[in-house]
């Protein structure tokens, strides 16, 4: 084969590589003038300044211009001072940081006071790696004490007689008293018994005619029941009423005995005769086992 056939192109295939090379020309062209016309990227006019001043560094110079950033000014030096009263420049060459100094001063100018060395350990951001390393250092001023440190312990007071009437004194664990027997003087040296339950407990006691058992006191709603060990019956002798003889309205005036009942009582009387024994009432509804019980030591016949 002919190396001058290889390299002959028809009309037609020449036109194209033709048109071909004439738009790769043309689009250069338009790249080097845009491009010329701007030859660095557009900064602000500040971020321009900056550019022109601080060129980048290399990498080599950049590793060796390289300096750790240090808090404050100054190496850190720790020296007694008091939180009251130390200035900025202090405070920061103890280690802190600005903003923990600003918080500081925050911190009194609302009137807050450093009254101990533990009080400094509430400020925000204060490792306890910071405090212990600090805490041999901080001093308080007597001047923001307490003003009662001054005045000392206050004289005791002196001793006075107690009104005994006002404000009895109350009675030990292993000390009674005769139910049947105290008035209400007595009744409220019982602890947890005032004046309005020592009233209570003598009206109670004379609407039944006296006391057989310390329990009977838990009738009354709401008595309270711890004072109940600090009282006993002595000898009782309550007074008994007549079954036969007291009309429905003074039967049912005892606590023991209702309306039903007392009407049970009259209608018994009324169509039985007279009652000679609470046994006879046993078969009524309104008289249950429990109740005679508790009424025999009240009633006669």
């Amino acid at each position: 084969m002919d190396l001058r056939e290889f390299f002959y192109f028809h009309k037609s295939d020449r036109i194209l590589l033709l048109v071909i090379l004439a738009f790769c020309i043309c689009f250069a062209a338009i790249v080097w003038i845009v491009g010329n016309g701007e030859q660095q990227t557009e900064f602000a006019s500040e971020d321009s300044l900056l550019f022109q001043k601080s060129p980048i560094p290399s990498k080599r110079q950049w590793h060796h211009s390289y300096r750790p950033y240090q808090q404050g000014t100054a190496a850190i030096r720790l020296t007694t001072f008091d939180p009251n009263t130390a200035d900025s420049t202090q405070l920061l060459q103890l280690g802190l940081s600005p903003w923990q100094v600003r918080n500081i001063y925050k911190y009194r100018a609302k009137g807050g006071v450093y009254r101990k060395p533990e009080d400094f350990a509430r400020l925000y951001g204060l490792t306890q790696k910071k405090y212990r390393e600090l805490l041999p250092y901080i001093r308080i001023s007597s001047d923001y004490q307490p003003a009662s440190k001054l005045v000392g312990e206050r004289e005791k007071p002196q001793p006075y007689e107690r009104d005994t009437l006002k404000y009895p004194i109350k009675l030990q664990a292993n000390e009674h008293i005769v139910l049947n027997t105290a008035d209400t003087t007595t009744l409220k040296k019982v602890p947890g018994i005032g004046s309005a339950w020592a009233k209570r407990i003598v009206s109670y006691g004379q609407r039944l005619g006296g006391y057989v058992s310390v329990k009977q006191l838990l009738d009354m709603e709401d008595f309270p029941k711890e004072s109940i060990d600090y009282f006993v019956v002595s000898n009782p002798h309550p007074h008994q009423i007549n079954l036969n003889r007291l009309s429905l309205n003074d039967l049912r005036r005892h606590p023991y005995i209702n309306f039903f009942q007392a009407r049970a009582i009259t209608d018994y009387r009324r169509l039985k005769g007279n009652l000679s024994s609470l046994d006879q009432l046993r078969l009524l509804k309104d008289f249950p086992p429990e109740a005679i019980e508790r009424l025999k030591p009240y009633v006669c016949f």
